[in-house]
């Protein structure tokens, strides 16, 4: 979707594709995952992108490559065994100690068809040189088959794409698609797609575009509830059906993993999705294609997308695991298989590393850096510091150090921070400095008050990385509480002593 149709977008994060082989292991290769069971239902993939696991029973080469802040070196990561899971601990080996950032997810079919940083477009993006920014690496941790892994974590100005693809459908040639979302993590923003799009990154009008949508933005099509939905991306038009609106067969989905699908041929498509953890696949759409001009037939142009629209619109949000492009249109019961193999493979939230994080749980956070143990993040009003609390400490200087967990306002697989002591209130960040204010419903402020816990960079506790700006990270710098980065502009980014600063012990509540 571009942004001369002017909504703010949803964006999901991309990952970058594999032509670097990795060792082969003794472990038996899986005999059938999605893309074998397309290619044996006479519809190929083309492209097969995945942070968690292969999509080929036989594939055993690099999912995506990371970059880390404190020397800019690169690492392929790969599988554990051939067919299998991502061998996560190769990244957390990797990137312990500092952050590091999604730089290529690699595409498995053997097209080289991977996704890389977004360039700019119709619609330019808020990195240098108009470059979308790249997903943090560590921001959506989950399990998959009982193994740790990550998805691509998509906050607002986050974008992959690959202009130059070989073997995706272009014109009016048939296709399929699915991609695992979480079904929790979303906006209102333009727009959170994956999938096939314009080459030269601008609205090349409507049909050029054929993407799986996840969101809640209402300025196109929508269906029934209050979102998110699973729409297709046709170009100017977010479609739930065959009219541009309303479509009251499209359901509100949340699931926490959700398969989305979507696929075309000649005056034909569908929406389907189901719940990736358990059960079948139910169709929202399956008819001819949109009842407005310029949509049969279709202009697909071929490029693909993850986490933005066609124009590199990116002011969406979402976070992907895996996802496949097809040639041709795949058959119900080809998806039907597909999605008993995507159930079987495990795919659960990941856990806390302090159990202390549960929402309703009363905490306070001290700082881990050698000079500040004991010290908390603490308010007086609207201001937000640190300071030692100790037993000792009066009756306020606790309270005000002390907080209730919530589930994420803007994500519920994150945490948000309620004051103890003025109800209502939370943690939140503005202009990078961390203050407490009054909870106004906003999108915004909700985004603005959300943090993802991970384990803690210097080995200790946790570190929470910042919803929307998801490489920056809760710092403690001359007192002051910051989101900050590994390394920037700003004297609060600082490469020195930022694995510790941005480390947190979790403790009960001084005010419990």
């Amino acid at each position: 979707m571009g942004m001369r149709r002017r909504a703010a977008t949803l964006a999901a994060a991309a990952t970058l594709v594999a032509g670097i082989a990795i060792a082969p292991t003794t472990a038996q290769a899986a005999t059938s995952q999605p893309c074998d069971i397309y290619a044996a239902g006479g519809t190929p993939c083309v492209a097969a992108h995945s942070t968690t696991r292969a999509l080929y029973g036989t594939y055993n080469g690099a999912l995506y490559q990371v970059r880390r802040a404190s020397d800019n070196t690169t690492r392929d990561i790969g599988l554990l065994s051939a067919g299998g899971y991502v061998d996560a601990a190769a990244q957390d080996s990797f990137c312990s100690g500092t952050s590091c950032v999604i730089t290529i997810i690699y595409d498995q079919s053997g097209r080289n068809n991977r996704l890389t940083q977004a360039p700019p477009g119709g619609f330019n993006g808020p990195a240098a040189g108009g470059y979308d920014n790249l997903a943090n690496a560590t921001a959506a941790p989950i399990t998959v088959g009982g193994h740790k892994a990550y998805g691509v974590f998509v906050a607002p100005g986050t974008g992959y794409r690959n202009n130059n693809t070989n073997g995706v459908a272009t014109g009016d040639q048939p296709e399929g698609m699915y991609a695992i979302f979480d079904g929790t993590h979303y906006n209102a923003g333009c727009c959170f797609d994956y999938g096939n799009a314009e080459r030269n990154s601008r609205d090349n009008g409507n049909g050029t575009m054929e993407a799986i949508y996840f969101g809640n933005i209402k300025a196109w099509g929508y269906g029934t509830g209050n979102g998110p939905w699973v729409m297709a991306d046709l170009e100017n038009g977010l479609f739930s059906g065959v009219n541009p609106g309303y479509n009251a067969n499209d359901p509100t989905v949340n699931h926490r993993f959700l398969t989305a699908i979507v696929k075309g041929e000649p005056n034909h498509w569908s929406i389907r999705a189901g719940n990736a953890q358990s059960g079948g696949l139910s169709t929202y759409y399956n008819g001819a294609r949109p009842n407005a001009a310029g949509y049969n037939p279709m202009k697909k142009e071929g490029a693909i997308i993850l986490g933005i629209g066609g124009d590199n619109s990116n002011s969406s949000a979402g976070t992907f695991y895996e996802g496949v492009m097809t040639s041709g249109y795949p058959s119900d019961a080809t998806e039907n298989s597909v999605q008993a193999n995507i159930t079987a493979a495990g795919y659960a939230p990941g856990s806390s590393s302090n159990g202390l994080l549960t929402p309703g749980t009363n905490i306070s956070l001290r700082a881990t850096t050698a000079c500040c143990t004991t010290r908390y993040i603490t308010h007086s009003g609207a201001t937000v510091s640190t300071a030692v609390v100790t037993s000792s400490s009066s009756s306020t200087d606790k309270s005000n150090a002390s907080w209730t967990v919530r589930a994420g306002l803007a994500d519920s697989a994150c945490v948000s921070f309620e004051s103890r002591n003025t109800a209502g209130s939370f943690l939140r960040h503005q202009n990078y400095q961390l203050y407490l204010h009054a909870n106004d419903n906003s999108a915004l402020f909700k985004s603005d008050a959300t943090f993802c816990p991970q384990s803690g960079m210097n080995g200790q506790g946790n570190s929470f990385a910042s919803q929307n700006f998801s490489t920056r990270y809760i710092r403690h710098y001359n007192n002051n509480v910051y989101i900050a980065s590994n390394g920037g502009s700003n004297a609060f980014d600082a490469t020195s002593l930022w694995a510790d600063d941005v480390s947190w012990v979790v403790t009960g509540a001084w005010t419990p």
